[in-house]
């Protein structure tokens, strides 16, 4: 069935409940777990003009790295008529899905089904970019002050809304190392980050040579799809990565079980110089390589050399790009470095694409405004407690939610579609105070920390057996 989009309860004077930041899936969730909560009086701006997740890295046959029921609200409430299965079944899929017998679905495929809710869903504003956020202490409510964009861009209206209660889900930027910045930055060089691959594949894939830098899961399928689309023998493409190999992502049954709930509460409640350790060095758990892709990748390599002759593609691991400029107007030259042999080379290119992953989106411009009732760590970094609210000033009484700028507080799961509905039914029971989503206690086998009382498990007596008597 399809989704009946409810009529807008909102009072004009009245101030919201609650004003997201941000629609990208984490959000997207959120709303839609609010949806049906009668109590709830919502609002969520974006800047952008419609929902768009990550439309230069839809390669053709890309798929999530998690399964299909980690979609924006089944793990919190599997009978929500905003589920990947009931679009499916609204599209009239749901038989060949069935016998498709796929567990986990391509990227294509999970942002349209993010597109269906967000066409359907209520009080989602796209085209309204939000410019500050302050507390007013006499209304006691928060503002929140936004540029109503015109389809072009170009600011239309200004606006101003109240609330109660503040989500932010602006979601991670891509990230340029500092060597490469000149050359993105420099008109007509072909360096671009991964995000904005598919707008400039057809040109790269004319490029003489090509480079692509970086050893994540985005490297790994944009190698691919370039190898996959050269000539046998000329394929010309180098791919550098930083990291000591082209790692599998850690993908175990009880390593997956770091995505859950109960190690969620557990990282939360560690040091902080701990927390920033552990996060450094669980890189595997969310920035390795999907094991098929790497198959994918041999296999192609391989296939190619069926007459004899090897394919012509470098893969070199544990380098660093020193620094980087652009040779004869067209082609770019970079300055290596490999991190166990100790030595330095150059590569000259036609075309570079950065891999390179994203970093979270700074909280410092939209949060100005709040700045004096922010509390930090000793890093600078917002505090956050373990319902995913900023630490503030006592006087504010309103509160702060984010999604996905946690990753110093709550670990590795923060950005992980699989715990997107949970901390979104978190959220929502902590914002009414109830718990519309009854929450399970217990998620993983595994016991990450030494419990104050371990709990034993019981001697399992046999029960006495009685005798038999003359063989009865």
């Amino acid at each position: 069935m399809t989704p009946t989009p409810l009529l807008p309860r909102h009072e004009p004077e009245a101030p919201r409940d609650l004003v997201g930041i941000g629609i990208g899936p984490f959000n997207l969730s959120l709303a839609a777990l609010a949806q049906p909560l009668p109590e709830l009086d919502t609002v969520f701006y974006e800047q952008r003009p419609g929902f768009d997740w990550h439309p230069g890295l839809l390669i053709d046959g890309a798929t999530l790295q998690v399964p299909f029921l980690a979609d924006l609200v089944t793990l919190a409430d599997p009978a929500s008529p905003w589920s990947f299965l009931n679009h499916l079944k609204d599209r009239g899929r749901l038989f060949p899905f069935y016998f498709a017998e796929r567990f986990h679905i391509q990227r294509a495929e999970y942002d349209a089904y993010c597109r269906w809710v967000a066409d359907r869903l209520p009080g989602l504003h796209f085209g309204h970019q939000v410019d500050a956020v302050r507390w007013n202490p006499e209304r006691a409510l928060f503002e929140v002050d936004f540029t109503q964009l015109d389809p072009g861009g170009e600011a239309e209206a200004l606006g101003r809304t109240h609330t109660r209660n503040i989500v932010l889900g602006v979601g991670t930027a891509p990230h340029i190392p500092d060597a490469l910045k000149p050359l993105v930055e420099a008109p007509g060089v072909p360096v671009i980050h991964a995000a904005d691959y598919l707008a400039h594949r057809d040109r790269f894939l004319t490029a003489e040579h090509i480079t692509v830098i970086g050893a994540g899961q985005s490297g790994a399928e944009v190698f691919l799809d370039l190898l996959r689309n050269r000539p046998a023998g000329r394929e010309k493409i180098h791919w550098l990565a930083r990291t000591e190999a082209f790692a599998p992502m850690e993908y175990s049954k009880l390593g997956l079980e770091h995505f859950t709930p109960d190690y969620t509460r557990y990282f939360h409640a560690l040091t902080e110089p701990v927390r920033d350790r552990l996060v450094a060095a669980q890189w595997q758990l969310h920035k390795g390589i999907d094991a098929d892709t790497i198959a994918a990748i041999h296999d192609e390599l391989y296939r190619r050399t069926l007459h004899g002759d090897w394919p012509d593609a470098v893969l070199t691991p544990a380098v660093t790009v020193r620094t980087a400029g652009r040779v004869a107007t067209t082609k770019v030259e970079l300055h290596l470095e490999h991190g166990q042999q100790g030595t330095r080379s150059r590569l000259t290119t036609d075309a570079v694409v950065l891999a390179t992953g994203y970093r979270e989106r700074p909280l410092d411009r939209i949060l100005a405004g709040l700045d004096p009732y922010l509390r930090r760590d000793s890093s600078e970094r917002p505090s956050i407690d373990d319902q995913f609210r900023l630490h503030l000033d006592p006087s504010v009484n309103g509160r702060v939610y984010v999604q996905n700028a946690e990753l110093h507080t709550h670990g590795v799961g923060a950005p992980d579609l699989g715990l997107a509905a949970w901390r979104s039914a978190t959220i929502l029971n902590s914002l009414t105070g109830k718990d519309p989503y009854p929450l399970p206690r217990r998620t993983a086998f595994t016991t990450f920390g030494l419990e104050p009382h371990p709990q034993v498990p019981r001697t399992r007596h046999s029960p006495a057996l009685t005798p038999l008597v003359d063989g009865r």
